[in-house]
Formats: C-alpha cells, structure tokens, sequence
C-alpha cells in the first residue's frame, strides 16, 4: 500500500512541476510578444527625405521628409527662395518634375474624387490638400503635420503617397476654387520616391 502511496505522489509531483513550467514558458512567450510590438510600434519603419527643385523661373527650394511611425505619418518641409508671405503646399498625383512649370506633377492627389478643400473640412478635401504656410522677411518658412490618412508604401491607392510629389505655390490656397484653390505657378516641385 505505501508503494502505491509513494507512486501516486511521485506522479502527481511531476505533473505539477510539468504544468508550472508550461505555464511560465507561454507567460515568457506572451511578453516577448508583447516587446516586440512595443518596440515595433514606437520605432519609425519606413522615411522617405528630398529635395524640391526650384520652377517657373522662381528660387525656391526645400527640404522635405516624411516618417511613418505605426499608422501615423509625419511631414515636415524647410522652404526657402519664396516671397515673404502665405504660400500653399500639396501632394500632387506624379513624382515627375521634369517641366519647367512643374506642370508634369500632374493635379492634386485625389484618390477619393472629393471636392477641393481645407483639411480636415466636413465638406471634403484631397488627400494632397495639405494647406498653406507663412514665409518669413528672409524668404524661408517651415510646414508640418502628421495623419494617419496617409501611409509610405502600404499599396493602399487611396493612402499611399508614394509615386506623388509635392509642389510649393506662388500665392496661397483659398479652399474653395476647384479643382485647385487658386494658388497661382508652382514655384518648387520634388517626387516622393525611395
């Protein structure tokens, strides 16, 4: 009786070290997990930087660099050469800038065929709409924003600003005239490409 006694024990034992260890391998597991998504989330995965060529006969020129951090998407662009002033700055549908004019950037991004606008409007904007921006005395001026509207090569057509461009205007975007806002020449013109 005491052999069967110490058998059944001896068991048991070594089912509940077994489970024990089971258990605290999947909780390992689970927080290697999560660190991992924690680390991913917070570091930026994708940036795409260049510069903006100066057009129609202006001196304007810049920096630019988008991030792309989780969902969200952060631009942010250093212009210089511009009259002192508002000035409007979009995503155009091509990452051609080979005319003269920046015509070859094509119109404003629109993927969601919406009427012109002021971001973030509740009667519509472009995807390429990003606004206007104030140039300083010395001709320079700086813009940025962040949205998770946009992504860097995701292949989302109606979110994916690679293969665009970004074009700086002459005057400033008045939000209403379509398809464009009226913003006069393209002064400076750069492709988002990698």
């Amino acid at each position: 009786m005491k052999k069967i006694a110490i058998v059944t024990l001896s068991i048991l034992a070594i089912s509940f070290t077994s489970c024990k260890n089971d258990k605290k391998d999947s909780e390992n597991s689970e927080m290697d997990n999560t660190n991992e998504e924690m680390v991913s989330s917070n570091e930026v995965s994708k940036k795409v930087s260049f510069k903006l060529e100066s057009k129609s006969d202006s001196q304007a020129t810049g920096d630019v660099a988008f991030s792309q951090k989780g969902d969200m998407v952060m631009f942010e662009a250093s212009l210089s050469g511009l009259k002192p002033g508002m000035h409007a700055i979009h995503i155009h549908e091509n990452a051609d800038c080979s005319a003269a004019d920046g015509k070859s950037a094509g119109g404003h991004w629109n993927p969601t065929m919406q009427d012109h606008g002021k971001w973030g409007s509740q009667s519509g904007y472009h995807k390429g709409d990003i606004g206007n921006f104030r140039v300083d005395e010395d001709g320079t001026g700086s813009v940025s924003m962040q949205t998770n509207e946009w992504c860097i090569g995701c292949g989302d057509n109606t979110k994916d600003i690679l293969g665009k461009s970004i074009i700086v205007h002459e005057g400033q975007d008045d939000f209403k005239s379509q398809p464009s806002g009226d913003a006069g020449a393209r002064m400076s013109c750069g492709g988002i490409i990698e």
